[in-house]
């Protein structure tokens, strides 16, 4: 043995993380496992040491000399070898392992090792044989034989091992169409086995591999991952391979290059079998490196036929193609096996329950109807869940014993299991919650849960804001929006429990539930909370609570029969949404252009069949985006579209984006609409799609000013409009604004509705969206056409006349479709004073007067006697009346000086102001303290609100009664108000007089 001074190579754990590895170039981190080969110095004597990666270090072996001195003994050749932990020493030596499987040398370094052999003493390798021999004949061989680590003594493997059994049996699952013919080919091969012998092999292996959706092993490799590496293990263009990808089936795409590679040739013949590939698969699953991933994947490529590699990558991307769920596998194993899965999702423990063999975890029993049926504690449930309801009549049907109406919040479902001090949470899909969102549980559970030592229960969460305790909108819950809100928390709305203290209570009541929830639970304010239930059996009251959560912006109710059970996958209760009402009469839609296209996966890999909709600004001549929709259209309408659409290839390249396209990163597509600048039109050609979904949402990931659809589906080809007569980005906002007030809610309670009358009910209701959407583009072109007419108090011409007309007839026929608005409060041209302003009473556009206030935050709310919310600032809208709020007479207003953001201000409204607009300002200063002015109030007014940055001085007449003093600002300064909240300075948004007039801070000529 060489002393250590003279090892050629030594080993330890990085000090300081300074270090680069002399191959890749990156810093080796503390505490890594890092290799040196010993080097001449060329700065002195002796040697140096150039420090490596582990893997680095290998690589370099592979593409060295075969003569180069490599790592064959640790202990002879590695310095420091004898100071490594023996975890380190296992991973070093499986390294050398798998390299020397792999080595290219291997055939010529076995030939000089021969030639060496050849000159060792003839006599020396005779007297080595016979005392071999002898040793042999005393028995010492057979001891040495037993006692070898690395000993193994082969297996048998059976035809129903072999991987390539496995594809077999996938392939003949895919091809048939039938369940219960799929489910019949399973039993048959695990009753008969691939020869009719019998089953020879591991069937929770088999079942397993099956359903790799089933199993909890994370691999850390996307498509585009997974090219990178094999582009690189093939020696082929990765962009060839990317484009290939666009194809939609990424193991498609491996096994075509895997055939054209020269660098390592598919087997002919598969020689895996189920257990290697099993191995592989979990080894993988624990790496987490590119460099590592790609080793794994040489160790077992060499091995493989084609389809080998494309059914291993479709089992690591968890879909084998074959079109076959949990329910028709386990089915072959046990009737009762899929009904349990669903209860425990313990695919081996059930499985050997149906094999007779008692699991080794301590599980719970569920109930007598299925002995298969068990609760295991941290292992996720499947969650119980709604089915669609379509009218109050469904409700009442489905619901015979009374029903709990709950609020349907707009969060994140978890699932929570504490067992002792542990704790695991799991989302709706069984998959762990990602820690941000639920750290903070551990902490408040069993504050909130005194005597629950272990419990599995049922949640919402989501972000509350703690100065009103009302939930904020879906998606506020990621890591970086939740950074956006200073004031709000993490809260956990709880609505159900199917487990406490040992005790399963799926087969107990949701009374009997709800009832143990709130005597075992304390509710922590902002943190863990019940959920909102009323108790209902009269179809009055549910249909004027259902308009209730709608007009308070909710997203819904859920309806759970007294008597219902907890059923884990069953569909047994009932959800009510706006988009399930009267065959969708109630449900938000818009008439959007198709500009934009992402390829399908799937079956649908390598065709357009995910569509990017948006809507065109007038103001800016662009493009917004306002959501992608991929479903409403068949298979034969996506082959049609393939032909028709009009697209340029981008492949998401956010430089390549037109000009005429506004889009954030994540909304870039693979295919954007011709350039209407070659064409000479707006993508004339390109279709207008109706869209229908739940509601209008507002989560700025598109461009439309942040305005998207939620769940949106193709309802209709609008083969009747082009793109100027879609909806635009101004219509877009009147939808998004009147979408909770369009919709006629006292068609629930009419009884049963024929085809037809939800049909009329749908066109009256699109109608009166349409206008509503019509009547600001009208206010637009008037103001366009005649500035000087509107502003100063000249005769109105025929044609304006015709135009303001026009308008009001629009303005009425909106209030007759909405039965909360009075007929009496709307302004008409007749009803509008013939002076240079326009003012208001307690009520505008059909408000109704405050009967109640509250105070959220600095905003002054006010509500109906119904509770409904008259005023509110956009993207604050209350969700519910706090429990404090007083009747309006009882108002102090020394308090709303105090809380509100402009609580001296006195405001009226300059003619230049549009209609709509003086209507949401209108709400926005109510809801922020502001005082509005009426008109016999003129004279005291502090701030005039004016729709234009420059107005002739005309329009501040001496007839107007404005003081000289007033501010004369523009409806931005309202904005800055809510944004701020405070009062923004007025000379900053102060609009231009042409004429000298005022003594004011405005900007003015002379």
């Amino acid at each position: 043995m060489e002393d250590d001074d003279e090892k050629p190579f030594a080993i330890e754990k990085a000090k300081t993380g300074r270090a680069k590895c002399k191959k890749c170039k990156n810093p080796i981190d503390k505490d890594e496992v890092r290799i040196a080969r010993m080097m001449a110095n060329p700065f002195g004597e002796g040697k140096m040491k150039a420090w490596h990666h582990v893997n680095c270090l290998f690589e370099v072996f592979a593409k060295q000399r075969a003569t180069t001195k490599r790592i064959e003994d640790p202990e002879a050749d590695v310095d420091g070898w004898a100071e490594m932990d023996a975890e380190d020493k296992k991973e070093i030596m499986e390294k050398i392992s798998e390299f020397e499987d792999s080595d290219p040398f291997k055939a010529l370094k076995k030939k000089m090792k021969a030639k060496e052999n050849s000159n060792v003493d003839s006599s020396a390798k005779k007297n080595k044989e016979s005392i071999d021999k002898a040793k042999s004949e005393q028995g010492h061989s057979s001891k040495t034989e037993s006692t070898s680590p690395i000993q193994k003594i082969p297996k048998k493997i059976s035809q129903d091992d072999k991987f390539s059994e496995f594809q077999r049996l996938c392939h003949d699952i895919s091809n048939e169409s039938s369940y219960l013919e799929k489910t019949a080919i399973v039993k048959k091969f695990f009753t008969q086995g691939s020869q009719n012998s019998g089953f020879q092999s591991d069937i929770i292996l088999w079942c397993r591999l099956l359903l790799p959706l089933a199993e909890k092993r994370i691999y850390n490799l996307q498509s585009k991952a997974l090219i990178k590496l094999f582009s690189r293990i093939f020696g082929q263009n990765e962009d060839a391979m990317l484009e290939d990808l666009e194809q939609g089936d990424v193991a498609q795409t491996i096994e075509k290059f895997f055939e054209k590679s020269s660098v390592i040739k598919p087997l002919k013949t598969s020689e895996l079998t189920l257990q290697e590939v099993d191995e592989f698969l979990d080894k993988l699953s624990k790496l987490t490196k590119e460099d590592e991933q790609t080793y794994h994947f040489k160790s077992i490529v060499k091995r493989c036929t084609a389809n080998d590699l494309k059914m291993i990558i479709r089992l690591i991307k968890r879909d084998l193609r074959i079109n076959t769920g949990p329910k028709h596998i386990l089915a072959a194993v046990h009737k009762d096996a899929y009904t349990a899965f669903q209860v425990s999702q313990d695919l081996v423990g059930i499985i050997k329950k149906c094999l007779g063999i008692t699991p080794s975890s301590p599980e719970v029993n569920a109930g007598k109807k299925a002995k298969l049926a068990n609760l295991s504690l941290m292992t996720p449930v499947l969650p119980m869940l709604a089915e669609a309801c379509k009218s109050v009549e469904m409700a009442m049907e489905k619901c015979p014993n009374g029903m709990f109406s709950e609020v349907k919040y707009d969060g994140e479902r978890v699932q929570v299991h504490k067992n002792g001090s542990d704790f695991r949470y799991f989302s709706r899909s069984l998959k762990p919650v990602l820690p941000h969102k639920v750290n903070f549980l551990q902490e408040y559970i069993p504050k909130g849960f005194p005597s629950g030592d272990d419990l599995i229960i049922d949640a919402e969460i989501l972000m509350i804001d703690t100065r009103n305790g009302q939930p904020l909108p879906f998606g506020t819950l990621g890591v970086h929006k939740k950074n956006e809100f200073k004031h709000a928390n993490v809260c956990l709305f709880i609505f159900d429990i199917i487990f406490y203290n040992g005790e399963s209570l799926l087969e107990r009541t949701i009374k009997e539930r709800r009832k143990l929830l709130e005597e075992k639970m304390i509710q922590i304010p902002n943190r863990i909370v019940l959920s909102e239930v009323e108790e209902l059996d009269d179809p009055d009251k549910l249909a004027k609570m259902i308009s209730k959560v709608f007009k308070l912006g909710l997203e819904g109710l859920v309806l759970k029969d007294l008597k219902s059970k907890y059923e884990p996958g069953k569909r047994h209760w009932l959800k009510i949404k706006k988009d399930y009402l009267l065959k969708g009469a109630m449900a938000d839609t818009a008439d959007l252009v198709v500009i934009g296209a992402w390829y399908g996966t799937g079956q649908k890999g390598g065709m357009m069949s995910i569509f990017l909709m948006g809507c065109h600004d007038p103001t800016r001549d662009k493009w917004l985006t306002v959501t992608k929709v991929h479903s409403g259209h068949d298979d034969a309408t996506l082959a049609l579209l393939q032909k028709k659409l009009d697209m340029v290839k981008i492949s998401k390249d956010p430089n390549l984006v037109p000009s005429w396209l506004i889009a954030n990163k994540p909304m870039v597509p693979d295919f954007v609409a011709r350039d209407p600048k070659v064409n000479k039109i707006y993508v004339q050609k390109q279709p207008v799609w109706e869209i229908t979904g739940a509601e209008f949402t507002n989560q700025g990931v598109h461009t439309a000013d942040g305005i998207s659809i939620r769940f949106p589906r193709v309802t209709r080809i609008r083969d009747d409009k082009d793109w100027k007569t879609a909806t635009n980005l101004q219509e877009l906002h009147n939808l998004f604004n009147k979408s909770a007030d369009s919709v006629d809610f006292l068609l629930l309670q009419g009884g049963s509705t024929t085809d037809s009358d939800n049909a009329k009910s749908k066109k009256k209701i699109k109608a009166a969206s349409t206008k509503a959407a019509t009547d600001t583009r009208k206010v637009d072109e008037i103001e366009a056409m005649d500035d000087e007419c509107v502003l100063a108090n000249e005769t109105k011409s025929p044609e304006r006349k015709r135009k303001r007309k026009s308008r009001d007839e629009t303005d009425s026929d909106i209030n007759e479709t909405s039965p909360k608005k009075s007929k009496k409060t709307i302004y008409t041209s007749k009803e509008k004073d013939k002076d240079d302003l326009y003012y208001s009473d307690d009520s505008i556009n059909g408000q109704e007067k405050a009967a109640y206030y509250s105070f959220i935050g600095t905003d002054y709310i006010e509500h109906d006697a119904s509770g409904y919310p008259l005023n509110w600032v956009e993207g604050r809208k209350p969700h519910l009346l706090p429990k404090n709020a007083k009747p309006i007479s009882e108002l102090d207003r020394a308090e709303v000086n105090r809380r509100c953001i402009l609580p001296n201000v006195r405001v009226c409204f300059a003619k230049d102001l549009s209609y709509d607009k003086m209507s949401v300002a209108l709400r926005t200063l109510k809801t922020l303290g502001a005082v509005i002015l009426s008109k016999s109030e003129r004279s005291q007014a502090t701030h005039v609100i004016h729709g234009r940055a420059s107005i002739p001085a005309t329009l501040c007449n001496v007839k107007s009664g404005i003081p000289k003093l007033a501010r004369h600002v523009t409806e931005e300064w309202i904005n800055a108000a809510v944004a701020r909240c405070k009062t923004p300075n007025a000379v900053d948004f102060a609009v231009t007089l042409s004429e000298t007039y005022c003594s004011c801070l405005c900007a003015r000529h002379k």
